[in-house]
């Protein structure tokens, strides 16, 4: 896992290697902090990992950390990646099983503003390819602001990416008051068994569907899995087990799960001004003592606070939209007084946006993920039979997308 460059300009030598919790804790903060610095001295979210720097790829099967640190007896961290590696369903087209694939996920890539230019992010990214390949993986893909043209400039210019899918993570807040969901949807809850079946029965072959979804949805930050279903006539559905569901299913229904990332990291708005504070305080106070009014209140987010994620959303029929807000909503509500802000991430063309609440200032309209084929796989050896011409780094993208709250 070592390698040891000269950097340009004679400046001092860099070693790449795994990232040890016993002695890199404090120089791995220390870059993180660094790399967190809001644009022109204006608001920026801030993660704290509560003192496990692995605390976001922790829950994967397979994951590696990797830091850069400076040669020398007084060496320092001075950059970092993280990755995970997993088989997810392809998206592609096969008769009766769906087509897995083994992929490396690339995230929290950081370099110290005093170490940047110097080919470090690159020489991190490619050690850990080497990794993802060693692993089995046939591809490996990151996600990232459409705006971080550095980001960019290294995946797509230098390391061989394709922009891929461009998802978007809708928010929402946690209010005293509740969200209504919509009248004409029942919500029941489904055991963590009843809720695999129900997912691997009807959305295997969805992208990015784990391989493993019954060990995400066994984790003890996964809250539960929902069902909403929309029946012809308002509370017109009986639930009578998941067994009768997939027999003879409803003409509308969605499910979705939650996940707390609380239990993994606490995020933090930083630099808004305290008239910024002031007004969202008093939203608060007016959420508080009036629920009646239904004040649209803006939570604490200057402070550090805890964020749930909806993962698995899907459904069908014509009124899925319908039931997939009634979902989202009925997690929300779970949430109140446990979380500060839900979120949830969807394709692109997912018919079910369209209904999901959300805040607009706080969500991301168009996130971005890139991908590509690794060499082994791409030149037609082991990792997992894709010998053929068709490369999922390049394909049109579907309807609907999972998003593994793993690696959130």
């Amino acid at each position: 896992m070592m390698r040891d460059e000269e950097a340009e300009g004679g400046r001092r030598a860099v070693v790449i290697r795994e990232y040890n919790p016993k002695t890199d804790r404090d120089g791995t903060d220390a870059v993180d902090r660094e790399c967190e610095v809001g644009p022109g001295g204006g608001m920026s979210l801030h993660a704290d990992l509560l003192g496990d720097p692995v605390a976001r790829i922790r829950h994967s099967p397979h994951y590696l950390m990797l830091v850069a640190e400076t040669s020398g007896p007084d060496g320092r961290i001075v950059g970092l990646v993280r990755g995970t590696v997993k088989s997810v369903a392809s998206g592609k087209s096969r008769p009766g099983a769906p087509a897995f694939a083994k992929v490396g996920y690339i995230l929290g890539l950081r370099v110290a503003p005093s170490h940047r230019r110097m080919g470090i992010a690159l020489q991190l990214v490619q050690q850990l390819e080497q990794w993802f390949e060693l692993m089995g993986a046939e591809y490996a893909y990151m996600a990232t602001d459409k705006s971080n043209e550095a980001s960019l400039r290294l995946f797509t210019g230098r390391c061989g990416y394709s922009k891929f899918r461009t998802p978007s993570l809708l928010v929402h807040p946690v209010h005293s008051h509740s969200l209504k969901p919509p009248r004409r949807a029942t919500v029941v809850r489904l055991g963590a068994r009843d809720a695999e079946r129900l997912y691997r029965s009807r959305f295997a072959h969805v992208e990015f569907f784990p391989a493993d979804i019954g060990d995400v949805l066994d984790n003890t930050l996964s809250h539960g899995t929902f069902l909403a279903i929309v029946g012809d006539e308002e509370g017109g559905y009986e639930w009578s087990g998941v067994d009768r569901f997939l027999a003879s299913p409803p003409a509308s229904w969605a499910v979705a799960s939650a996940w707390d990332c609380g239990g993994v990291f606490r995020l933090e708005v930083r630099g808004a001004s305290r008239l910024r504070r002031g007004a969202a305080a008093v939203t608060r106070a007016l959420d508080r003592v009036a629920k009646w009014l239904r004040v649209p209140s803006v939570p604490d987010l200057f402070r550090p606070f805890a964020g749930w994620f909806v993962y698995g959303l899907a459904g069908s029929g014509r009124d899925a939209a319908v039931a997939a807000e009634a979902v989202f909503a009925s997690i929300v509500n779970m949430a109140r007084g446990r979380a500060a802000a839900v979120a949830v991430e969807v394709a692109a063309m997912d018919p079910l946006r369209g209904r999901i609440p959300h805040w607009r200032r706080l969500s991301c309209t168009e996130d971005l993920w890139c991908m590509k084929r690794l060499g082994v796989a791409a030149a037609g050896g082991g990792g997992g039979g894709h010998a053929d011409a068709w490369d999922w780094a390049r394909s049109a993208p579907g309807r609907s997308i999972f998003v593994d709250p793993r690696e959130v």
